[in-house]
């Protein structure tokens, strides 16, 4: 099963997008059960993934004119999150969050909550951010 859809790369335009697959995800999963100490919380973590790297590609990735792309895919193994932009030259790397600010805690999360995950390059001149969660 496969969501891909192209959003404004602006602080709304990744909101919006992270709720469309907000909806989708709750369509294809099933829900977590927070009674069940074996639920693996895959849809909350997939969640996550996808504000936090949809808001990065809108902050971090934006080139006036153009969209970024999210892509989920889910299987029977994996649930494979990849976002797409435009700025090719920016890539993400962790940083030391700035204490009591907002700013350098976001792929902290990305790695705790990711089984995996990595940038490449798109050609013709932009990146793929991609996380994937293991069922």
């Amino acid at each position: 099963m496969r969501l891909r859809t192209l959003f404004v790369t602006t602080r709304r335009g990744a909101h919006e997008v992270r709720h469309v697959a907000e909806r989708w995800l709750a369509a294809h999963l099933p829900p977590d059960d927070p009674d069940d100490p074996g639920a693996d919380g895959l849809a909350d973590r997939a969640a996550v993934l996808i504000a936090e790297l949809t808001a990065n590609a809108a902050l971090h990735g934006r080139v006036r004119g153009r969209q970024a792309r999210l892509d989920v895919r889910l299987d029977t193994s994996e649930l494979r999150i990849e976002v797409t932009d435009a700025r090719g030259d920016r890539w993400p790397a962790r940083q030391r969050p700035d204490c009591g600010g907002e700013r350098g805690r976001g792929l902290l999360l990305v790695d705790a909550l990711a089984g995996d995950w990595g940038v490449r390059p798109y050609h013709p001149g932009g990146k793929t951010v991609w996380a994937v969660c293991r069922r």
